[in-house]
């Protein structure tokens, strides 16, 4: 039944595996799927490191870059993920593990993206990311164009 559940109402489910656990009762627990909804939980947490990288690195690059765009909604922008990006590794810090890996991911996306949306050659930012994570991340860190 738990396998047809899984498959149909993943919501019900979920609230019939939950019972189970909390009974004690493993051997009718659907331990297989538990097992790749718990490894799937976790990969979406990277997933979510990632994407936030890449947000964060791409207005760092469009605000070094586009220095007569700059204004109130990017530092807003800027700030607010660093933000969100601290609170995650809070609560995974684990992901600490895989942050420059992660890092490399998200500006090879951030870099497409940055001369997608500026209009400017993809030979026009760095190749690899400029930035430690710590710069990244500091507050008062706001990158200026360094001809």
């Amino acid at each position: 039944m738990s396998s047809t559940l899984y498959d149909h109402d993943f919501y019900a489910w979920a609230n019939e595996q939950v019972g189970l656990l909390r009974a004690g009762k493993l051997s009718e627990a659907d331990l297989e799927h538990i097992a790749e909804e718990i490894e799937s939980m976790g990969k979406s947490e990277k997933r979510e490191l990632i994407s936030r990288l890449t947000v964060l690195l791409l207005h760092l690059l469009k605000w070094e870059f586009q220095p007569m765009r700059r204004g109130a909604s990017w530092r807003l922008s800027i700030a607010n993920t660093r933000d969100a990006l601290t609170d995650h590794l809070a609560d995974n810090p684990s992901l600490r593990s895989v942050l420059e890996a992660s890092i490399d991911t998200a500006y090879r996306r951030a870099h497409r993206d940055a001369a997608l949306e500026t209009g400017f050659p993809e030979g026009t930012f760095p190749n690899a990311c400029p930035w430690s994570f710590d710069q990244m991340m500091d507050e008062d860190f706001w990158p200026e164009y360094q001809s």
